[in-house]
């Protein structure tokens, strides 16, 4: 079968690079034997998980990929659809890893749906756009986001290289960068989840403003507790210090 022609409203950026696709599922652990690969299109990094010791299953959205992957990986249990839209617990009663060269235009999301589903998935591999990778990774500073806090709540990110446009077909506009995160040891907050994500939303939506002013909307509750927190911008904080704000917010 002749190969799959790229689709710019899946956003695909099919990977060339056999050496780059053997780097990035190298980056799995062995925290689970079970691996989920979303949109492999023509399998640079699927022929790689299934040579490993690992149970491989992908989510392909593109129907020419699907046929192309059921054809040349005919062991390989193909979900056709939209990972976005599935019930992971339904679907994968089971712990598992997630990788991909994720389509830069759906990769925020694919980490909200990681993130909500954190307990069952220890550990994820990715290439996203540049930008996005390293601002997922930011502890701190301009680049940082309400996404990057919510995951570094619950995983360790490590940004591990960088992937440059012409090992692509069709070759982005952008670099790309690929980063790890493994789970780590918390397993829940010691504030309500959605206070949490209430403040750090408020915080972030209106970044340019201090704490003090960005929550308004809230009760404060002994603030003297909090004085050095108030006077800095949402970029500034730490997730442990967003889980001590959020301790006296009401």
């Amino acid at each position: 079968m002749k190969n799959v022609r790229p689709k710019k409203h899946l956003g695909q950026h099919f990977l060339n690079d056999e050496r780059i696709a053997f780097d990035i599922t190298d980056l799995l652990s062995d925290t689970t034997k079970n691996v989920v690969e979303i949109g492999p299109g023509m399998g640079v990094l699927t022929q790689f998980l299934v040579k490993k010791d690992f149970t491989t299953e992908v989510v392909e959205i593109d129907r020419e990929s699907v046929f192309y992957l059921r054809l040349n990986y005919p062991k390989l249990e193909v979900h056709e659809g939209d990972f976005l839209q599935l019930d992971l617990k339904e679907k994968y009663p089971y712990n598992f890893s997630l990788i991909g060269n994720f389509p830069y235009n759906i990769s925020s999301q694919i980490l909200f749906k990681a993130f909500e589903n954190r307990d069952q998935i220890p550990e994820v591999v990715g290439m996203f756009q540049k930008e996005v990778a390293e601002r997922i990774v930011c502890k701190k500073g301009k680049k940082r986001g309400i996404l990057s806090v919510f995951l570094q709540a619950f995983y360790d990110i490590e940004y591990c290289f960088t992937v440059n446009a012409d090992v692509f077909t069709p070759p982005p506009k952008v670099q790309s960068g690929v980063i790890r995160l493994v789970r780590n040891n918390r397993k829940e907050l010691t504030v309500d989840e959605q206070k949490f994500k209430r403040v750090v939303k408020a915080g972030y939506n209106q970044r340019r403003k201090t704490l003090r002013n960005a929550l308004k909307p809230f009760t404060l509750i002994n603030e003297s507790e909090i004085a050095d927190l108030l006077p800095l911008r949402a970029e500034q904080l730490s997730v442990d210090d967003f889980i001590r704000l959020c301790n006296h917010v009401g």
